[in-house]
């Protein structure tokens, strides 16, 4: 495989990565009305599971894991994997996938964030300017009446039930930004397959508790076959594509390069939304959207080198 067909196809899998999490991010929305939030998340960390076993083995030319490489992949699962998953399917449950979609649209902004503050790098004007964009955004939603809910979604969140659903979509964009300034580092030292699993395996092990209390009291009986049908879908894309996608892209691709292509997130989420699940897409809401996407672009534009 040459370098620019490399490149190309690292560029195809970070793509494809977000696309597939703001579908699922959308989709997740109809699986948290009919299932407990910490139970969905049980079942997609065992189904993701079962589902790769075989990732788990340890290839023979890895070099053993360190107590730093063990630790970075703790914290992957712990807030890429666990985290993320319950403050995405509460905030979800609580507001909207158009709403997640147009809080999303600010990962890159905290990537640069989180970079300033614990890598010390520099901050320019254009990613400010981002910033400030993105929480524009955000605030618009609050402004914006509670969507509708469409048909079996569950009840239409009320507005104080909008806005902590607002801070927790926020709070899993918060882990997804620190995922993927760790999974760069663990690109290093482990494969694709094996960072996958691994992280996956952690996320089982910490929801197992919730899980297991949650399913005792459930009545699996009164679930739908399309909400199985669904359900398989998130558990695969969750555990499985998203990250592998995500993490063969960055062997490749700089972490600061690779937030490019967050874009796709925001406004799979909201297709998805719309298309799918019959949300309404008010002025507002477009208006945020659209404030959140031109923060992405000021965020991720390449900058010209001097000569």
């Amino acid at each position: 495989m040459t370098p620019g067909f490399q490149r190309l196809f690292a560029y195809a899998c970070l793509a494809l990565s977000m696309s597939l999490v703001g579908s699922y991010v959308a989709l997740s929305r109809p699986l948290v009305a009919a299932i407990p939030v910490f139970l969905l998340a049980w079942l997609r960390f065992g189904i993701g599971g079962l589902a790769m076993l075989h990732w788990l083995r340890k290839p023979a030319n890895e070099p053993p894991m360190g107590p730093q490489t063990k630790w970075l992949v703790f914290l992957e699962s712990f807030l890429g994997n666990f985290l993320f998953s319950i403050c995405m399917l509460f905030g979800v449950s609580l507001s909207s996938a158009v709403s997640a979609g147009v809080i999303m649209a600010s990962i890159p902004a905290v990537v640069a964030v989180l970079s300033w503050a614990f890598l010390r790098e520099r901050i320019g004007p254009r990613i400010w300017a981002a910033i400030v964009l993105a929480g524009l955004g955000i605030a618009l939603l609050g402004l914006s009446h509670p969507p509708a809910a469409p048909a079996g979604a569950g009840p239409a969140p009320a507005a104080s039930q909008a806005w902590l659903g607002h801070l927790l979509v926020f709070g899993a964009v918060l882990c997804e930004a620190a995922y993927a300034v760790i999974g760069k580092k663990l690109t290093g030292a482990l494969g694709p397959k094996r960072i996958t699993s691994l992280i996956n395996l952690w996320g089982f092990a910490l929801v197992t508790p919730f899980g297991i209390y949650e399913a005792l009291r459930f009545d699996f009986a009164a679930v739908q076959p399309g909400i199985w049908m669904l359900l398989l879908f998130y558990s695969l894309a969750a555990s499985i594509w998203t990250v592998w996608l995500w993490m063969t892209g960055l062997k490749v691709v700089p972490a600061a390069q690779g937030g490019v292509f967050t874009v796709m997130l925001p406004v799979s989420a909201a297709l998805v939304g719309v298309l799918v699940l019959g949300e309404p897409l008010g002025g507002f809401q477009l208006l945020a959207l659209g404030l959140g996407l031109a923060g992405v672009v000021l965020a991720t534009l390449p900058v010209r080198s001097g000569p």
